[in-house]
């Protein structure tokens, strides 16, 4: 069964990116839409053919209430580091590609994720250094979930720096989907 598109239709001028390559497009107020997927804070979109990814910032332009942070923190900068490590991987879990309702934890394209005091500072500011992949090295994408995790990360309690590397190795396979994601899938 094919998934229900909800449609929708842009109020205002919006800057989207166009799925798979990334590019930037700019919709006009007026223009009609379908969202296939609202996920993570942002909304996949389906318009004129093309999808496009729009940032939950500019969820207004579609008559949609912009998304309050997807992870609730505790808010103390008081947090430990057990409790950052968690609270950082539970962030991770909100960032989607567009193209998959599947989180980018679940997928198994995070590889590594530091969380490191910086400069050697006990309880002071943490760099949160993550390493992942892309289900395909041509993915147009990679900036745009690399830059949101970064986003998320940095909104943290104690997150000072926030670093995504892309990388290839080892290259991304279905085997690294968790089995929720897959069932997810019809996997």
């Amino acid at each position: 069964m094919r998934p229900l598109r909800e449609p929708v239709v842009t109020t205002r001028a919006v800057r989207v990116e166009c799925i798979p390559d990334g590019r930037p497009a700019d919709l006009p107020p007026g223009t009609p839409a379908q969202i296939t997927q609202a996920l993570g804070g942002s909304f996949t979109l389906w318009v004129e053919g093309q999808l496009m990814r729009l940032r939950g910032a500019d969820a207004d332009a579609i008559g949609k209430p912009v998304p309050d942070a997807a992870v609730a923190t505790a808010g103390s900068a008081d947090i430990g580091p057990d409790e950052l490590r968690s609270l950082v991987w539970q962030t991770l879990k909100t960032c989607y590609d567009p193209e998959i309702p599947v989180d980018i934890v679940e997928l198994g394209l995070v590889y590594v994720c530091d969380v490191l005091p910086m400069e050697g500072a006990q309880g002071g500011p943490i760099r949160v250094a993550t390493k992942m992949t892309l289900t395909a090295p041509g993915c147009g994408m990679g900036e745009v979930i690399a830059d949101e995790v970064c986003d998320k990360v940095l909104a943290l309690p104690r997150v000072g720096e926030a670093t995504v590397d892309i990388v290839f190795e080892p290259p991304w396979n279905r085997s690294m989907m968790s089995e929720a994601a897959m069932l997810t899938l019809g996997l």
